[in-house]
């Protein structure tokens, strides 16, 4: 069967990983979107149009990484790669810990979905197994194939993930400044061991933030404390670190986005959530974007 004239539109959510104390396990989808068009011509190759985030620095050729992800998932599927025309509405911020780079992976495997239907059927193991291979861990992409509150894991057959509604009271707060952070950096200054009463710990607080989510939203402080990785990546972003710990010193549940250096606060409600703005516009000299955001529950989409 031809392709050629097939066209899909994959709509992606941002990402939040690690939640505090959720190390690589813990994620959440939130309403800041990447709208991805690809349409297949009879010509072999790639174009890639980028619009907003990432114009003039991401590839425009097969090497994009929405692109060699769909290449990734039609090899993976047992089909041949098409030539394709992409254009990439980006809103998600690159390099500040909001899972833009899952976010293009899960884009370009699930337009390799739609591209397939009628072809191969693809299942939600399937996809998240082909996304975890291309990300490398499923923390990120989890929560964008599937959208809420995620639990992540990997066994011998393959990655899992478990998918929570959040309750309504939680309101989330990202901070996003200027200034990127690589993952790669800052996954270098994490120990490859950690003290027994450390990890014990996060395990009390993970399970903790679990029932904060989902249920009692009043134990998000307790829920977001941290010991196995935001202090040993403080050097590599220092103001970060600096307005979390002012946060938390005034009560509020706030935690590191992903590998940084954008700050999570997972307020107990839209009042507290103004607060904390106003607490980090009075603490900070530098620039830092306030997204009022919502937990997104439908994750990527496919039209």
């Amino acid at each position: 069967m031809s392709l050629v004239g097939r066209s899909v539109t994959v709509r992606v959510p941002a990402t939040s990983a690690n939640l505090g104390p959720g190390f690589d396990t813990l994620g959440l989808a939130l309403s800041v979107y990447d709208e991805v068009t690809v349409t297949v011509r009879d010509e072999p190759g790639a174009t890639v149009e980028v619009i907003g985030v990432g114009d003039g620095e991401v590839a425009t050729d097969e090497t994009n990484l929405v692109v060699s992800s769909m290449a990734y998932a039609f090899h993976a599927l047992g089909q041949a790669v098409p030539g394709v025309d992409v254009v990439a509405r980006n809103v998600i911020p690159h390099g500040r810990g909001l899972g833009s780079s899952g976010a293009a992976v899960v884009a370009g495997i699930v337009a390799a979905k739609g591209l397939l239907d009628g072809v191969v059927d693809v299942d939600s193991s399937t996809l998240l197994r082909i996304a975890t291979e291309l990300e490398g861990h499923p923390d990120n992409v989890a929560p964008a194939l599937f959208g809420g509150l995620t639990i992540a894991w990997v066994e011998p057959t393959g990655p899992q993930h478990k998918k929570l509604l959040v309750h309504r009271g939680v309101a989330p707060l990202v901070f996003v400044p200027q200034h990127t952070l690589s993952t790669k950096l800052a996954r270098s200054l994490q120990p490859e061991h950690v003290p027994h009463s450390d990890a014990v710990f996060n395990l009390s607080r993970s399970a903790l933030l679990i029932a904060a989510l989902t249920q009692s939203p009043e134990l998000l402080f307790a829920g977001t404390e941290d010991k196995l990785h935001q202090d040993y990546r403080a050097s590599a972003m220092p103001e970060t670190h600096r307005l979390v710990l002012a946060l938390r010193a005034h009560g509020f549940a706030a935690v590191v986005s992903g590998a940084g250096p954008s700050i999570l606060v997972l307020a107990d409600g839209p009042g507290e959530r103004l607060e904390a703005a106003e607490l980090v516009a009075r603490e900070s000299d530098t620039e830092w974007d306030a997204l009022y955001l919502a937990v997104d529950v439908k994750g990527a989409t496919l039209s």
